[in-house]
């Protein structure tokens, strides 16, 4: 950390030097000349102030012995012992970085009724499962769920922590780092590891305009969150490896103030996220009556259908379906994006998919950047022909990720 300190025997002309910063953070008061939150840290008024008056001061960083934290831990996000598919996307990406440290790799399973559950994770080259099984944590509740996170932590001592970006783990993984004054980077895109442990975190900023590089050297753990489908899940292995370890918590820190009246099962719906071919609707779509056409193709290709920002907040599409930044994150087979220019925020919520054709007739729009296959034209042309052609049976959705027959059903 770095600041500038003001010496007060050297001040003569108070009044006059508030006047050297362009972001008003110098102040007299009380006799005093002081520096405020407002400070930039551009130096302006060491350099341009009287000698002496104005002094610029690193001060010593503490560091953290590395050596005692060791192994990447990823938290099982679960409803009722049924695992959500980010934790096995963790896992994988767990082991690629504790191959690169030749670290271990645990998984923390908290809940009731667990222990038979935990035996699975084992299937996907998990080194060991620490499990929580007591009463007090059928129901997700904030404190007995970080008190046991907590716990975890302490006797494991893991380097890195992984939480999937789900509204549960959003909401544990800050009060959790914050107990280790430690930082989080939430909803990060990129993930890697440099040879001393320090996690390279990078995820979108500024609305996504930006790509920040985020790092924590001097703090441990070393906390991120991740979003559904940003990484690929590591294929089950038939033969189980590692070992499940039950562990013990004082029950007085299993203590809530919250306590569960009734749980409402959450009506079930066909995940955009889990969709293996989607079909996305754009700024392009001039009216709402004519999003049938993009339901159409949907339909005949099998797909969920989705939308940019503009059309959500016309009311014209489901916010559920909304792809980017501030709506999902998918990984389909197959995408086909319908008069959508290609925003960043957009971009960032499906640029992982397997084959994505974006049709625009705008021939330097920024989809085309991303896209694998590019059809310049208007929607309201080539939609139509699409449909046609499937209905007759000379395309299907095998083909169109051929790239043999991807100019033919677009002619």
């Amino acid at each position: 950390m770095a600041k500038i300190i003001v010496h007060q025997d050297k001040v003569t002309n108070p009044e006059e030097l508030t006047s050297l910063c362009p972001f008003s953070a110098i102040e007299y008061n009380d006799g005093n000349l002081e520096i405020n939150a407002a400070c930039k840290m551009c130096m302006i008024c060491v350099k341009k102030g009287p000698e002496g008056v104005f002094e610029y001061i690193e001060e010593e960083v503490k560091t953290v012995d590395k050596s005692k934290w060791k192994g990447i831990a990823v938290y099982v996000d679960h409803v009722e012992g049924d695992i959500h598919p980010v934790t096995f996307e963790l896992i994988g990406k767990a082991k690629e970085l504790a191959a690169k440290i030749k670290q271990p790799v645990y998984c923390l399973f908290a809940g009731h009724n667990i222990k038979s559950k935990a035996h699975e994770i084992l299937h996907y080259g998990v080194d060991e499962v620490f499990v929580y099984d007591y009463e007090e944590l059928e129901d997700f509740r904030i404190e007995p769920y970080t008190a046991v996170f907590e716990d975890f932590i302490k006797n494991i001592n893991p380097t890195i922590v992984l939480v999937g970006g789900t509204t549960l783990g959003r909401s544990l993984a800050p009060r959790v780092a914050a107990r280790f004054r430690t930082g989080l980077t939430a909803d990060c895109t990129i993930l890697d590891v440099q040879e001393n442990t320090d996690l390279d975190q990078i995820r979108p900023a500024f609305g996504g305009n930006i790509m920040a590089h985020i790092h924590t050297p001097n703090h441990r753990p070393q906390f991120a969150t991740v979003r559904y489908k940003i990484f690929s899940a590591p294929e089950r292995s038939e033969k189980p490896s590692g070992k499940v370890t039950l562990c013990d918590i004082e029950e007085e820190k299993l203590d809530s103030k919250i306590k569960v009246l009734d749980v409402k099962k959450k009506e079930k719906v066909e995940s955009l996220e889990d969709a293996e071919v989607i079909v996305v609707a754009g700024r392009a779509v001039k009216k709402e009556e004519d999003l049938n056409m993009i339901n159409e193709l949907a339909d005949l290709l099998g797909a969920q259908t989705a939308g940019t920002r503009p059309l959500i907040e016309a009311g014209w599409v489901d916010p559920r379906k909304q792809i980017g930044l501030s709506g999902r994150t998918v990984k389909p087979k197959l995408i086909i994006t319908c008069g959508v220019s290609g925003a960043v925020q957009f971009v960032a919520g499906m640029n992982n998919s397997d084959c994505i054709i974006a049709i625009n007739k705008d021939e330097n729009a920024p989809i085309f950047n991303v896209a694998h296959y590019a059809v310049v034209g208007d929607i309201y042309e080539v939609v139509p022909k699409l449909i046609e052609k499937i209905k007759n049976g000379e395309l299907s959705v095998n083909q169109l990720m051929d790239n043999k027959k991807i100019v033919a059903g677009a002619k």
